[in-house]
């Protein structure tokens, strides 16, 4: 398929999922966004993401890049849903991760948090 009728067909999608295994085994393709609040972020984030809470998310839209696919990330993937398909409807490639940092963690993926230790779910 062309690169051009892949995008459009991905533009298209209505929930694009990804396991947290996949998420690791292609961070270096991918762009994580954290959507989730500040004290949920400092508890504990995959380290390497990008912080922009859900509800600032529409005016930020220039810090979060075009050139990676963005997998948006929130605690469960409700979230992250909502905020993948903005998104998308901005223009950019996104996925939501499958079950948030919950399953990430649950995967026995670590999670940092705000001061460098171990990192837990709130």
């Amino acid at each position: 398929m062309p690169k051009e009728s892949a995008r459009a067909a991905l533009l298209l999608r209505q929930n694009w999922l990804v396991v947290p295994q996949e998420v690791s085994r292609r961070r270096s393709d991918l762009h994580l966004l954290d959507v989730r609040e500040q004290d949920e972020w400092d508890a504990g984030h995959i380290e390497g993401a990008q912080h922009i809470p859900l509800g600032e998310l529409g005016a930020r839209l220039g810090e979060v890049p075009r050139e990676q696919v963005v997998v948006a990330v929130c605690r469960s993937g409700s979230r992250s849903d909502r905020a993948a398909k903005g998104l998308r409807m901005s223009g950019f490639e996104a996925e939501n991760l499958d079950g948030g940092v919950t399953a990430w963690t649950r995967a026995g993926l670590p999670l940092v948090a705000k001061g460098g230790g171990p990192g837990r779910v709130i």
